[in-house]
């Protein structure tokens, strides 16, 4: 049964609630939202079958959680804050750990570094370009310029402009492609948060992030997902990195779910 939280903005964000335990928050990548992401609605169940309190939520702009464009960074931090603190209120941690795929890692690490109270982070895949490099400025203001001319496919087109070719043209050939068009506005705090990691040292972004961290890569994945792991783990004073069974940026239900409890009850 959907519930929903209200933001520090008054936008409303939908969530769906699992299991019995310490809680977790799964935060969603660039193309993902509960009715779009059987996934991860799978992997929330089997997580709290390992006995979590966990928590899979409609980031803002998409499915049950509508909001006008621009959305940004701050708005989605703002957010897992709001749903942190209804989980607190009957949880019985003061803290949450967050799962964050792909971009959606990225976005964990900045509410981390703002301040989110988290007791430990599983990333997946956290697709970060090179230290203090320009990409993720240029890519960011490539997105915004796409959102505000109002031109959905370009919007997409853009965003996987750097994934490999043959992801693009099966997904235009998919019949979620409509779907794709819809949440285009919402993948502007994915863009954010990839410019956000280059924006300073790595070490200095995530100084203040002590929660222990895994990151964790797929036994078959793309070169720039190993060199993040292997940046993150430099840059986080309590981080380490692990290969998973995945491929092609893609994993199993119950195979993540064992794998983000085995370390958070580690």
């Amino acid at each position: 049964m959907t519930e929903f939280v209200t933001s520090a903005d008054g936008t409303r964000i939908a969530f769906d609630r699992a299991g019995y335990g310490p809680p977790v928050i799964l935060v969603g990548g660039a193309m993902q939202y509960r009715a779009f992401d059987p996934t991860t609605v799978a992997m929330a169940a089997a997580l709290a079958a390992h006995g979590f309190d966990v928590v899979n939520f409609d980031r803002r702009g998409r499915g049950e959680s509508p909001a006008a464009p621009p959305i940004t960074l701050a708005q989605t931090v703002d957010d897992l804050r709001a749903i942190t603190d209804e989980l607190r209120r009957d949880a019985i941690a003061d803290d949450v750990a967050l799962f964050g795929n792909s971009s959606g890692g990225a976005i964990a690490l900045a509410a981390a570094a703002a301040g989110l109270p988290v007791s430990k982070l599983v990333l997946f895949e956290v697709p970060l370009d090179e230290e203090l490099g320009g990409q993720g400025d240029e890519f960011l203001a490539g997105l915004r310029e796409r959102i505000a001319a109002g031109d959905p496919a370009a919007v997409i087109e853009h965003y996987m402009a750097d994934m490999p070719p043959e992801w693009l043209a099966g997904a235009k050939q998919s019949p979620a492609w409509p779907l794709m068009l819809e949440l285009g506005p919402s993948l502007e705090p994915d863009a954010e948060s990839l410019a956000w990691s280059q924006s300073a040292p790595r070490a200095e972004l995530w100084r203040g992030v002590t929660a222990p961290t895994l990151a964790l890569v797929g036994e078959e994945t793309l070169p720039i997902m190993t060199a993040a792991a292997a940046s993150i783990v430099a840059s986080m004073p309590n981080a380490e990195s692990r290969s998973m069974p995945a491929v092609n940026h893609a994993w199993e239900p119950s195979t993540m779910a064992l794998a983000i409890a085995g370390f958070l009850v580690g």
